[in-house]
């Protein structure tokens, strides 16, 4: 008897750190960028650590990305 396993559908923590951490990423460009871009470099890095190796890093990356360009969008908006 072979026994057969189905790697579709596992979502691992580290997947489920990267993700939310680019949603951060995102939301910190459009709702506070203090908050969530510093959530998502911390989900970033979570996720690089607990083995989704590229994607988390580019994650922690876009978490900064992001809250220095809401930073940049916010200042700009609060100044017109």
């Amino acid at each position: 008897m072979t026994q057969t396993t189905s790697t579709r559908g596992t979502t691992t923590a580290a997947r489920v750190c990267t993700i939310l951490a680019f949603v951060f990423a995102v939301a910190a460009v459009l709702v506070s960028p203090l908050i969530f871009g510093l959530a998502a470099l911390v989900l970033g890095i979570v996720g690089g650590y607990l083995g989704d190796r590229p994607l988390g890093w580019y994650a922690a990356a876009a978490g900064v990305a992001g809250g220095v360009l809401g930073v940049i969008l916010n200042a700009i908006i609060l100044n017109s």
